[in-house]
């Protein structure tokens, strides 16, 4: 029966690794980007416990149980699945100390196939390939998620309320301050659709358009994480749909501040989502967070979605924005809708191809809220965009490098226009070379700063 083993070596204490892997959104953080996985149920890190969760197998949606058993606390654990697509598979955690400062993870599966007489002259092709590219994505992530928590693991843990928990951001960022030691709450409507392995003790109901709190208290939180708001680039953009864009985003932050104000309790910090569109069309001008706000929907969008923290302006609430810049995941996002294109080679330069793009890692955007978070003395505008903006020429041509796949033809950007409308022009065609000024100020390192980095990180295309 064949064995696979994987060895990761961390510059952190064994107890620091153990406590990210106990963390509840350990499961979300670990799972590789491009795979699909779906969780159904997170088990904590105790014998008997199980984790569920459906992969994809081609058009498949098969359900994976796995059972923890003989967790040691601190030093191992292992998952024996009880249901899946293999005839057999265990999975042994060893957490080991190297020194006070050095530890090392080894991950050793005994597996097989349904049908047994194939396990081991396929294995090469069928199972070993794809163990050692999610491998190597976990090491990384884990990696980089220790480094990030570790920054201000002196500092006392909080309590945090996010809204738009659910979204892209959202759901990362969540289990990365779970992960973190941080007690995480979620503002949600109603009529939100939470994933199952969301706790509902952690669950504030409120409705955004009356303030009224439906199910329990906004009192008492440390930090507020405003991400709620509908998709910028989900649809066309008619007259409805820029009312609903306009209505989720300002109006909502308005009254979610004026209840905010009003607590006998309230935040010290908000951190008030925003984007890189507050700058409009600019070419290849140098935009900080200095620059003037640019014209058009997005700009008058993203200036009233700021402005619409004014009911806090008189209380001793911080309040940070968040001007986003376009997230790289193949999760969702600009990154999601490309990547079927250039797997077929069909991903070259959009219109002249001379836009910037201002882009950040997923990573580097959950790191970046977090490092905001914890600093005091954060306040004002943050450009959450990497280092080293690209032209859009050059972002196809990096994709495609990455997937070894042609990167040239050309999309005329009438096209875009006629397929997409005012929207296409203001997100494909147009573009902003932001540079995250402040933040780079403020001691945040990051750790994706070219955007090839990034893409193999979440493509787990690693050399």
């Amino acid at each position: 029966m064949p064995t696979f083993v994987h060895e990761a070596t961390f510059p952190h204490a064994r107890e620091e690794v153990w406590n990210w892997y106990d963390g509840y959104g350990a499961f979300l953080r670990i799972m590789p980007e491009w795979e699909g996985l779906k969780p159904v149920q997170i088990g904590a890190l105790k014998d008997g416990e199980e984790t569920k969760f459906r992969i994809k197998l081609g058009p498949l949606r098969p359900m994976w149980i796995a059972r923890h058993h003989h967790v040691r606390k601190g030093e191992s654990f292992s998952d024996l699945m009880v249901k899946g697509p293999f005839g057999k598979w265990d999975h042994v955690h060893g957490f080991h100390a190297l020194s006070k400062s050095e530890s090392k993870v080894i991950d050793s599966i005994e597996w097989k196939l349904p049908f047994h007489l194939f396990t081991g002259w396929t294995s090469f092709i069928t199972v070993a390939p794809r163990l050692k590219k999610m491998f190597r994505f976990r090491t990384d992530r884990t990696a980089n998620d220790v480094a990030a928590i570790s920054k201000t693991y002196h500092l006392p843990r909080k309590k945090i309320l996010v809204t738009g928990s659910t979204g892209l951001i959202g759901t990362q960022l969540c289990a990365f301050l779970e992960c973190a030691g941080h007690e995480v709450y979620r503002l949600v409507r109603p009529s939100t659709k939470l994933p199952k392995t969301v706790r509902k003790t952690h669950v504030i109901q409120w409705n955004e358009t009356t303030g009224e709190i439906l199910e329990g208290d906004l009192n008492g939180f440390d930090t507020v994480i405003h991400l709620a708001g509908a998709g910028i680039g989900d649809k066309r953009w008619s007259k409805k749909r820029k009312a609903i864009v306009r209505t989720s985003r300002v109006d909502t932050t308005k009254k979610l501040c004026e209840v905010l104000s009003k607590l006998s309790l309230p935040p010290q910090q908000f951190l008030c989502g925003s984007a890189i569109g507050y700058y409009g069309n600019r070419g290849t001008e140098r935009l900080t967070e200095s620059s003037t706000i640019g014209d058009g929907f997005l700009p008058d969008l993203c200036n009233e979605w700021e402005q619409s923290t004014r009911p806090l302006h008189d209380t001793n609430v911080k309040i940070v924005f968040l001007r986003t810049g376009l997230v790289m995941t193949p999760m969702g996002g600009i990154m999601k809708r490309l990547l079927l294109p250039a797997k077929f080679g069909a991903l070259g330069p959009v219109g002249s191809g001379k836009q910037m793009q201002s882009w950040i890692s997923l990573d580097d955007e959950i790191y970046a809220i977090h490092h905001l978070m914890m600093d005091s003395t954060s306040e004002g505008p943050y450009n959450l965009t990497a280092p080293l903006p690209v032209s859009q020429k050059e972002f196809a041509k990096v994709l495609g490098r990455v997937l070894r796949r042609p990167a040239f033809a050309p999309l005329p950007g009438f096209v875009i226009k006629m397929v997409f409308g005012e929207m296409g022009k203001q997100l494909v065609l147009e573009g902003q070379e932001v540079y995250p000024e402040r933040l780079v100020e403020s001691g945040f390192e990051f750790t994706h700063t070219t955007l090839e980095s990034c893409f193999r990180h979440c493509l787990g295309m690693q050399k």
